[in-house]
């Protein structure tokens, strides 16, 4: 009986083998048939990843209907103009929220930075925007302000004051309720040139109602480098915290992410014209590819280690083994 046990082992094991390699020649075609050509990758990779600027004409950033005959007159030049890559310029004065004068420069240097630009007057968008990123903000819970990033808040009414930047600062600060928010989240107003210098880096437009004392703006944040570099933008009133997350370590430079992040970087892309992350299926079938090699490598190791503790037997073996067997057989019946 333990002669059948040790030939039934190895005659297992051989067949296991067996099975090894087909399942690798399979998978091997399979990926050779689904893979596209050097070309093609390389092709799809510019679309989905563009770089440089790229326009976006105002009534697309509100959602409306394309041609200045739909646009009605007090939207005409509102909007986003993405500036990705741009430098702002850090020696624009401002004033804090307690009526010190300040310089973007302060901001910048070790953090990615969380732009939105508001005025504190403002009767509903401003406040349901701020509202929206306050939630955003808070269920990022592996990053907070102060510590992995800042968040700028600037007003582009120039008649918005340090006393009211205070009760805007107070409030969004105490609703966030972390620890490092109170140096890390900023509220600002200026001059109407540092505002104008700032909206033009940006390319954000606005336009001022005099009839209703209002301004006609887009919606939208954006995530600055920590030198100061535009590196994404957001659109509407919506921030979803996974595309934030990304955009946030992106701009760091992948220093304040996880490997999780790194890898679902590797396998998204930012498209500028929705200001969203979204899938790289060819990216996606590499990291699967790269995942179903590693498994194939374990079973291989771990096939090769039970083979140099059980040592196939020699010819002479599996005959004295069969002989034996034989026997046994014979010897067991009536």
């Amino acid at each position: 009986m333990k002669d059948r046990r040790y030939l039934t082992r190895h005659l297992t094991f051989a067949r296991h083998r067996v099975s090894l390699v087909s399942l690798v020649l399979t998978l091997t075609s399979v990926a050779a048939l689904f893979t596209p050509p050097l070309a093609a990758r390389t092709s799809s990779d510019n679309m989905t990843m563009p770089r440089g600027e790229c326009q976006m004409e105002p009534d697309s950033a509100h959602g409306m209907p394309s041609g200045s005959a739909v646009m009605p007159g007090v939207l005409r030049g509102v909007g986003i103009t993405q500036r990705l890559n741009a430098q702002v310029p850090l020696n624009l004065v401002f004033y804090d929220e307690t009526g010190k004068t300040v310089t973007l420069r302060q901001y910048f240097g070790s953090k990615p930075v969380v732009l939105s630009l508001v005025y504190f007057t403002c009767p509903n968008l401003c406040p349901m925007m701020e509202n929206n990123l306050l939630q955003t903000l808070r269920r990022l819970k592996a990053f907070s302000i102060g510590k992995q990033f800042s968040v700028l808040t600037v007003s582009f009414d120039p008649h918005d004051t340090p006393y009211m930047a205070m009760d805007k600062w107070r409030m969004y600060v105490g609703l966030y309720g972390r620890n490092g928010a109170t140096q890390g989240w900023h509220f600002l107003t200026g001059s109407q040139a540092s505002i104008t210098a700032l909206c033009n880096a940006v390319g954000y437009h606005v336009h001022y109602i005099p009839q209703s004392h209002q301004f006609a703006h887009a919606m939208g944040i954006m995530v600055l480098t920590p030198q100061g570099k535009l590196s994404r933008y957001f659109y509407g009133l919506t921030y979803p915290p996974g595309d934030l997350r990304l955009a946030l370590d992106e701009a760091s430079g992948g220093k304040i992410g996880s490997p999780v992040d790194a890898l679902l970087l590797f396998c998204c892309s930012y498209d500028p014209h929705t200001g969203k992350y979204g899938l790289v299926i060819w990216h996606v079938l590499m990291v699967g590819g790269i995942l179903t090699l590693l498994m194939i490598a374990g079973l291989i190791w771990t096939l090769l280690r039970w083979e140099k503790r059980h040592p196939n037997p020699a010819p002479g073996e599996v005959a004295a083994a069969l002989e034996n067997i034989s026997r046994h057989e014979v010897a067991s019946r009536p």
